[in-house]
């Protein structure tokens, strides 16, 4: 009886396994790249935004000990890369305006033309 019972139950596997549907991989790798491709998207308009603000804080004369202002000011300098001394006009909120505002259009183009190609590459469109 012990044996039937143990019989029973692999035969019970075996059906189960044989039911399972098969994996798509294709479309399991399209679903992951557009995952991380809209990862890399609102990274982008993160590190945009943050740059958008720093300039709305120093066009608007914001306190610069503000820890909000400070914070802001450091990831900003940071993300401008080498935007940040591309123009060198002598009014300080101008000069900010202009190279923190295409460092954040680089960080929006770059980061679109990053997420169409991993969605390429991943096979989704």
């Amino acid at each position: 009886m012990a044996e039937h019972a143990e019989s029973s139950e692999e035969t019970e596997t075996r059906v189960s396994r044989s039911r399972r549907a098969a994996v798509d991989w294709r479309r399991t790798g399209g679903r992951v790249a557009s995952l991380v491709a809209s990862i890399v998207r609102w990274i982008g308009l993160v590190f945009a935004a943050l740059l958008v603000i720093h300039v709305i804080f120093t066009v608007g004369s914001a306190n610069p000990d503000n820890g909000i202002v400070s914070f802001v000011k450091s990831w900003a300098d940071s993300l401008a890369l080498g935007f940040s001394d591309l123009f060198t006009p002598s009014d300080e909120k101008l000069r900010v305006l202009v190279n923190y505002g295409i460092a954040a259009i680089f960080w929006l183009v770059v980061s679109g033309i990053l997420a169409k190609v991993i969605r390429r590459v991943g096979g989704t469109s």
